[in-house]
């Protein structure tokens, strides 16, 4: 089952998804969230931040395991998403970082870091609710379009326009990234509840493929048409040609 919710823009949309996020967290103190990382869900983090700063929420007891990370990335380099998570979350409430979980960068064997992290997902109990981006070409994860839904964590290779767009953060083309491990469809769809949040006229197709059309590997996040429980948050730009087609 999927629920929208319609934002007026993306302060609007961060703060619905910042509230759906503190409800879970006020419900089940010592729940698992799955994290995402992205220009999307900093505002949502912000917002929880400050609502930790106010007194409304305690993070003490929450463990989380993010997404995806890098291959070759430490977690203080400042593309890494560990580093990401940490300034934009994880330095800013008292969630212990111990039960902050990400996938090993630095470890090459690529099958024994997938193999832990799916070790470490299952440890935990599996995820209450997993925050989603999604990209626009329908990704979610590093969960790229491709012939078959991949199952569980896994490495992928970046597509050469990943690679391109996240050259402008590094010194030179030999320092991007040239492979990620990802958190796969399965571990996703494992979620117990899943928040997908979308921002800007850009997502609008991506979105609307997603939630209304054919279930594809080559729309990764038309899966979520299959799950029971998904929550949609987006601004009137990402919703637009939902709102054209008359779905909402």
């Amino acid at each position: 089952m999927i629920t929208i919710y319609k934002a007026k823009d993306y302060q609007d949309m961060s703060r619905k998804a910042a509230n759906i996020i503190s409800a879970q967290i006020i419900m089940k103190p010592n729940c698992v969230l799955g994290l995402a990382t992205g220009s999307t869900p900093i505002g949502t983090y912000r917002q929880l931040v400050e609502w930790y700063k106010k007194g409304d929420l305690d993070f003490s007891k929450v463990t989380s395991v993010n997404l995806d990370e890098y291959k070759g990335l430490s977690g203080d380099n400042d593309q890494s998403y560990r580093y990401f998570m940490n300034t934009n979350l994880f330095d800013h409430v008292n969630i212990d970082k111990t039960k902050t979980f990400v996938p090993n960068g630095l470890e090459k064997d690529s099958e024994k870091a997938c193999a832990e992290y799916n070790e470490i997902i299952q440890s935990v109990g599996g995820i209450d609710m997993q925050l989603l981006g999604i990209g626009g070409n329908g990704h979610i994860g590093f969960n790229e379009p491709g012939l078959a839904f991949e199952q569980k964590t896994h490495c992928v290779d970046l597509t050469e326009s990943t690679i391109q767009a996240n050259a402008r953060f590094f010194e030179s083309m030999d320092d991007v990234p040239k492979q990620a491990y990802t958190m796969g469809i399965k571990n996703i769809m494992s979620a117990k509840k899943i928040l997908l949040v979308a921002t800007g006229e850009n997502k609008a197709e991506a979105l609307y493929q997603s939630l209304y059309g054919k279930i594809t590997p080559n729309v990764p996040a038309s899966i979520l048409q299959l799950h029971n429980d998904v929550t949609v948050v987006a601004d009137e730009a990402a919703l637009s040609l939902i709102i054209k087609k008359g779905e909402i």
